[in-house]
């Protein structure tokens, strides 16, 4: 079906008919203390996805399901992103609620996540309640299974929408842009070293005692402490973030789309969003097919590393298996601790972010930021291959020189996550606008060229794996390979001039 002439127009000529989504001429512009707590929302959110991360694959594989079955359960995220943030944001660009566009769907994603935590951290007494033993706990299994879709869902709700009114607020100041996912990315560090450690800590089931039950043991305890306390985070940052954000109510004049025009009105405009977003793919210039691109190729290398971080840790470092002994769950938690010193340097590195990208351009830094992580997960195959021919494994714990090895390389791995978290949203934010679409559909954009990769590595990760002896360095090589291309393309195809705009003296 073709795209209608007046989305047809506009895009030739460069007009955004989605204007209300950018900051208008003459507006104040927003105070970068404004924006900074807007930007905490982040910290709550992230600090869910560090326990997500970092204790539910090996968590899953305690219920009981197989390794080379346990990225299939996180199949779920890149799904529900691949429909839910899409659309969550073209909702968000029209949405007239008084409360604003973007404040009525982070408020409902943070309650949505609150719902997920407690089915997650509940899974296993849920499963009991129908039956289940220490020996056999399917209903576990389906408890944490949907509550782990909720939570995906949830956080695809809310992530999306805070990316957009960020955006929103700081307009066409590309530099403003940049400073603003900066400030974003610094609170995903924050959230990152709090989620991280507090999964590495393994004593809150003595500080909450409450959570020990006949079907939930320490290990269960100490994930439902976790999510406890997650929510504490998650329901400060959003009252922080939406109470810091002054929106203005669009009316029905500022919310016209190409659909209206064309006479659909109501749900027939909402049924045409997917044709909205894809038809528009024919109009994306080539800077903006190389962003996708490399962005994709960044998350090929990015998601395994993030589905097993913590399973390498326990099996090929500690040497142990889930519900055998205790080296599994003790490299789960060293594992937790790396991704606590990861998330710090994570931090510094936001802090910096504007000043390198200003003086080396963002394709630059970003292409740069994929080689070192290329080079991490080459050290990560190394250090597999040394441990596994030491022979420390099956009999006791790692050599110190070892377990600190892997953490370096977890730390470094901190410096191209934030820039990963970063650049890409800021370089889609600017080339994107002269197509018509408004910054929440934006975001949704790019973020099929993530979903889209992960999808691949959820079904193809775990046998993949399994087809080469079980281990996770069969992942970690394919995501090196990716990083490295995504690397050279970033530097090669994205001019440097194109990130360096005049500069703006902020206040």
């Amino acid at each position: 079906m073709p795209i209608p002439e007046s989305d047809r127009q506009r895009a030739a000529r460069g007009k955004n008919p989605m204007s209300s989504s950018v900051r208008p001429a003459g507006r104040a512009r927003v105070p970068l203390r404004q924006l900074f707590r807007v930007a905490s929302v982040a910290c709550g959110i992230q600090f869910g996805w560090a326990l997500q991360l970092s204790l539910l694959t090996p968590y899953v594989q305690e219920l009981g399901i197989p390794h080379q079955w346990a990225s299939i359960i996180w199949l779920c995220g890149p799904l529900s992103g691949l429909l839910v943030q899409p659309l969550v944001g073209h909702m968000s660009d029209r949405c007239t609620s008084k409360f604003g566009r973007r404040r009525p769907f982070i408020v409902a994603g943070a309650i949505l996540i609150v719902v997920a935590v407690l089915i997650i951290g509940h899974s296993a007494d849920i499963g009991w309640l129908f039956g289940d033993n220490k020996s056999s706990r399917p209903g576990a299994v389906l408890a944490f299974v949907f509550g782990f879709w909720i939570l995906d869902v949830a956080n695809n709700t809310t992530q999306g929408p805070c990316r957009a009114l960020l955006a929103d607020l700081t307009g066409k100041d590309h530099r403003r842009t940049r400073v603003a996912n900066a400030y974003f990315s610094l609170f995903m560090a924050v959230g990152n070293v709090l989620g991280y450690a507090t999964g590495s800590y393994s004593g809150w089931y003595k500080i909450l005692p409450f959570t020990m039950t006949d079907a939930c043991d320490v290990d269960c305890a100490n994930l439902k402490s976790a999510f406890f306390l997650d929510i504490i985070f998650i329901a400060i940052t959003t009252y922080l973030s939406v109470l810091a954000a002054k929106e203005v109510p669009l009316g029905s004049r500022d919310r016209s789309t190409p659909f209206q025009e064309e006479g659909l009105e109501g749900g027939q405009a909402e049924e045409a969003f997917l044709w909205e977003l894809f038809g528009t793919f024919r109009y994306f210039s080539a800077p903006i097919w190389i962003v996708l691109s490399v962005t994709a190729l960044n998350w090929i290398g990015w998601f395994p590393f993030l589905l097993f971080d913590t399973d390498w840790m326990g099996r090929e470092i500690y040497g142990g298996q889930p519900n055998e002994g205790d080296n599994y769950n003790a490299g789960v938690r060293m594992g937790a601790f790396g991704l606590m010193l990861n998330s710090v340097v994570l931090g510094i590195t936001s802090v910096l972010m504007e000043k390198l990208c200003s003086k080396w351009g963002a394709g630059f830094i970003w292409g740069v930021s994929n080689i070192l992580m290329a080079l991490c997960f080459l050290a990560m195959l190394v250090l597999s291959y040394v441990a596994n021919h030491l022979d420390y494994i099956g009999h006791g714990l790692p050599p110190v020189g070892i377990v600190i090895g892997a953490l370096v390389i977890f730390s470094f791995l901190g410096i191209p996550l934030a820039i990963t978290y970063s650049v890409p949203y800021a370089l889609i934010s600017s080339r994107i606008e002269s197509l018509g679409l408004g910054q929440g559909l934006s975001m949704g954009v790019l973020n099929l060229a993530i979903v889209i990769p992960q999808v691949v590595v959820s079904l193809g990760s775990g046998p993949w794996d399994q087809l080469f002896g079980g281990g996770n360095s069969p992942a970690f090589a394919v995501a090196g390979v990716a990083a490295l291309t995504g690397g050279l393309v970033a530097i090669l195809a994205i001019p440097r001039s194109s990130s360096q705009k005049p500069r703006v003296v902020l206040p």
